[in-house]
């Protein structure tokens, strides 16, 4: 009997051992931070900086900027219009996660969308 005990005792601990790893490992990724404009920070002709990167879901764009000039806002696609009610962001240092599928910022500062001051990001 004592010998079927540990025998139970050792595969319950291989099957903890087992589901931690998967837990652990399989699936659980880290989001990713990026920096909007990278050294230049978010500026004007920025619209294009996120060509060519890979963006999920949960991942955390930092827009830098000076906060007497520029602001940041979240829109409903790419024009250069704020829809009412908008949330404007206006740190400096401001952090967005992204949520899956098209993501728009823009400057509202006039004339500063149109300058390029704007992005488009999808997040798989």
């Amino acid at each position: 009997m004592a010998e079927g005990r540990g025998s139970a005792v050792i595969l319950a601990a291989v099957v903890m051992v087992l589901i931690t790893a998967v837990v652990f490992h399989g699936g659980v990724a880290e989001a990713a931070t990026y920096t909007v404009g990278d050294g230049g920070g978010w500026s004007f002709y920025v619209s294009g900086w996120p060509q060519g990167k890979r963006f999920v879901a949960g991942d955390v764009l930092v827009f830098n900027y000076n906060p007497r000039f520029h602001n940041v806002v979240k829109v409903n696609g790419a024009g250069c219009t704020a829809p009412p009610g908008a949330k404007v962001y206006q740190s400096g240092g401001d952090q967005i996660r992204l949520v899956k599928g098209q993501n728009y910022f823009i400057c509202s500062i006039p004339g500063h969308c149109e300058a390029q001051m704007k992005i488009a990001v999808n997040a798989a």
